[in-house]
């Protein structure tokens, strides 16, 4: 069972009649004399997907397929979404949480100057030139996609 919404029979939604294998069978329950005699019931395979759509609740056969249809449908369609959710995801995925720790430089003014690049390494004593917008030297190690070793401050400095 799977509970999906009730998309518009305008959704961009194309699916090959060859695609499908549409069964028909005798609805189960009340419903008088036609119910062991008439087979309105329709299950829809969808081949490509595996899916698996089934109606009985209509008495006529061609209304169930009706229904089945916008079933079958709607579950492409969230399918669809699913798919550009998950790859919006991936991409954004590279993403950190704007939290405390998370910062990429810290810039340190008293008792000694320094800024430094977590994300590199980088680091230079020069603190006013980094405030007044000198930041070449953290995007060209970004770029180059360098970690600066620990304790050589004189090729990193400003």
């Amino acid at each position: 069972m799977d509970v999906v919404p009730e998309i518009a029979d305008t959704a961009p939604i194309e699916i090959n009649p060859a695609d499908l294998e549409i069964d028909t069978f005798r609805s189960g329950g009340k419903g008088g004399q036609n119910v062991n005699k008439v087979e309105t019931a329709v299950r829809i395979l969808h081949k490509p997907s595996g899916i698996v759509v089934a109606c009985q609740a209509e008495r006529s056969q061609g209304r169930n397929r009706e229904l089945a249809m916008k079933m079958l449908k709607a579950k492409l369609y969230e399918i669809e979404q699913d798919k550009k959710r998950a790859e919006i995801d991936r991409q954004y995925g590279e993403k950190g949480d704007i939290a405390w720790g998370s910062q990429i430089r810290s810039y340190v003014f008293q008792p000694y100057q320094m800024v430094k690049d977590h994300r590199t390494g980088a680091e230079t004593s020069n603190v006013q030139a980094v405030m007044d917008g000198e930041i070449d030297m953290f995007i060209q190690a970004k770029l180059r996609g360098e970690k600066a070793a620990k304790g050589d401050k004189s090729e990193n400095e400003v």
